[in-house]
């Protein structure tokens, strides 16, 4: 009983360290300078959104990653919760902004798998416009092919890192030019 409690409290910890370094990287200037993301609360979401798409795209090349991008998706769900009520979103509208956020998530993640696997940044750029672009109101468009680079970029850089270091939690993101 309590060895199950100090493997809760370990993985707490680890998903807390990955999540940190997710928000740094999705933080990053370039990211809405050259990739065109507007720097508002949409914005963000979507930039972090992006981030731990990368990071779920590594975990599922490893079935010893799955528990631990699963907590990852609950913290970045919980961050969402958090950060709409710190904007005051009254108490029963969370919910449904919610359920909304994480449609918008899934379908993000749903359009941009396919290209990014591919390598096609003409295809990646399309989808971004199709989806980031058309939902983050203020944000360039015509940017698409840079921040379709970002995200080439920043997938190779999660597919380096080494399992051991996912599952400790140890992976000091690059944030210079999101892994090139």
């Amino acid at each position: 009983m309590l060895e199950a409690f100090r493997r809760r409290r370990r993985n707490r910890e680890v998903v807390e360290r990955l999540w940190d370094d997710i928000v740094l990287r999705a933080r990053q200037p370039e990211r809405f300078e050259q990739g065109g993301l507007p720097d508002t609360v949409l914005g963000r979401f979507e930039s972090l959104g992006l981030e731990t798409f990368l990071f779920l795209r590594r975990c599922s090349n490893d079935p010893r990653l799955t528990e631990l991008s699963q907590d990852v998706v609950d913290r970045f769900m919980t961050d969402l919760d958090h950060s709409m009520r710190e904007l005051g979103v009254g108490y029963l509208a969370v919910p449904k902004r919610m359920r909304k956020l994480a449609g918008r998530f899934y379908a993000r993640v749903q359009a941009l798998e396919a290209p990014l696997a591919l390598r096609d940044r003409n295809a990646l750029a399309h989808a971004l416009c199709d989806t980031v672009f058309r939902d983050a109101e203020g944000g360039d468009p015509s940017k698409a092919p840079q921040l379709a680079d970002q995200l080439v970029a920043g997938s190779d850089w999660f597919d380096r890192l080494p399992v051991d270091s996912i599952l400790t939690g140890q992976i000091s993101p690059s944030t210079k030019g999101f892994g090139r």
